[in-house]
């Protein structure tokens, strides 16, 4: 055992949070002591992601502020910035150790000296060695976990680095995740988020899918709802949209990627699915479910995405029943196929078709919002805000309620009173009373 201290940075999706989680967990089992990041730490650990062109920037401003709690900090880079690009951080002031996809987790071993280095050790395998799958969920969190049930990705978008930075589709067996779950379900965590980098293709080349594994996870004491991340269209079966409906665990809220209202854009992007489909999904999930919460991804600026194309992105998701919009700027990746392609968006329009986005993101959450004035949902409520407690419908409306400090970390059944300027919820609990605590 060892007396050094650890802290940790996490940049990116829920998928790294978790690692994270997990891998300070190994840590402390191993004897080094985990503090807040400002507390100048022996070692710290910062986890990369290299969604967009920002993972340099972001990476080289969280090193400086590390050196600047402690200048003689070990600091350790892993994610998928670390696996793609180990040479480039290499080039950041202050780096002592890049670990790729495989390594990271095993840091312990890499641990037996701390000292400052001259020149970053790199061990990064290539992404193709990679098969090897790490489960791993949040904690600290008293509330919500998010739990890695898969990783990897087999489907290699043209605009897409992450096959390259987390291998191929993997997970565990049924068995071993609903082993992990109990885990979860042992502490204080009401709400577990079901995580992934395809979280649909859990189960890739074995005989177990992702909906036998919901069915499993239903029937787990302990946990009190389940949240699905992000799923793609082409995944989320409609026997898995009738399951979440007549569970009394799974929420209805769902994220599915569209990326674009464009079928000749779709294709392009190397999707797996055309515009009948997902308007399919979004039919059948609001048929059964008035009330769900419906998120949606899309990409602007992707190679060939003319005015007229845009606006039939436009068209299209003002003709579905959405709840808001996650929108991405397209950035050139190294070592995809996209930026090889003919009709590149120049950056000020891409920009600009991204505030407009961003502005019908803003309408379809206020109309969501104001669809569920009356409704009664179910709140896990989490924090305190001024003189408010702040949680989230089962269907994702984040609601405000007078403060109780009795009913932190508990579900309530609250009304939804009031939708202010600024989208935000205002409710009171129906019955004041505990309805699920552990």
């Amino acid at each position: 055992m060892n007396s050094k201290t650890a802290a940790f940075y996490t940049l990116g999706c829920k998928l790294n949070f978790s690692e994270t989680s997990t891998i300070s967990r190994d840590l402390e089992e191993e004897g080094y002591a985990k503090i807040d990041f400002e507390l100048g730490a022996d070692i710290y650990i910062i986890n990369t992601c290299s969604v967009t062109d920002q993972a340099d920037k972001k990476c080289r401003n969280i090193v400086r502020k590390a050196l600047k709690y402690n200048p003689n900090a070990f600091i350790i880079v892993i994610g998928c910035y670390a696996q793609l690009k180990p040479e480039e951080i290499s080039t950041i002031d202050g780096v002592d150790l890049v670990l790729g996809a495989q390594e990271k987790f095993n840091i312990g071993k890499y641990l037996d000296d701390t000292n400052k280095k001259n020149k970053p050790v790199l061990l990064n395998q290539s992404i193709k060695n990679v098969k090897t799958f790490y489960p791993g969920y949040s904690v600290g969190d008293r509330t919500r976990s998010f739990f890695k049930v898969q990783d990897g990705c087999n489907y290699f978008c043209s605009f897409c680095t992450i096959p390259l930075a987390r291998g191929k589709s993997r997970s565990g067996s049924i068995s071993q995740t609903i082993e992990k779950a109990k885990e979860i379900g042992r502490s204080e965590v009401k709400e577990v988020v079901l995580t992934g980098i395809n979280l649909g293709d859990f189960g890739y080349g074995t005989n177990e899918n992702f909906f036998q594994l919901i069915k499993e996870l239903d029937q787990l004491n302990g946990i009190y709802r389940y949240r699905i991340s992000s799923i793609e269209p082409d995944l989320l079966s409609e026997e898995i949209i009738q399951f979440v409906n007549s569970s009394n665990k799974f929420v209805p809220h769902f994220h599915i990627p569209l990326q674009s209202g464009s079928d000749y854009l779709l294709k392009k992007m190397r999707r797996k699915y055309d515009t009948d489909l997902y308007s399919s999904r979004i039919r059948l999930i609001k048929k059964l479910m008035p009330h769900a919460c419906i998120g949606v991804d899309v990409i602007v600026g992707f190679p060939g995405e003319t005015e007229e194309e845009f606006n039939k992105t436009i068209e299209y998701l003002k003709s579905l029943p959405i709840s808001y919009l996650h929108v991405f700027t397209y950035s050139e990746r190294a070592n995809t196929n996209a930026p090889k392609m003919n009709d590149i968006v120049p950056m000020d329009i891409r920009r600009k078709r991204s505030k407009q986005l961003r502005i019908l993101s803003l309408k379809l959450k206020l109309q969501f919002y104001n669809e569920n004035i009356g409704y009664k949902g179910k709140v896990l409520l989490e924090y305190k805000e001024e003189d408010n407690l702040i949680g989230f419908t089962e269907n994702y409306i984040k609601v405000k309620i007078p403060f109780d400090d009795k009913m932190i970390n508990t579900i309530q059944e609250v009304r939804i009173e009031k939708i202010n300027s600024n989208i935000e919820a205002y409710g009171s609990v129906v019955e004041k009373h505990v309805l699920l605590n552990k």
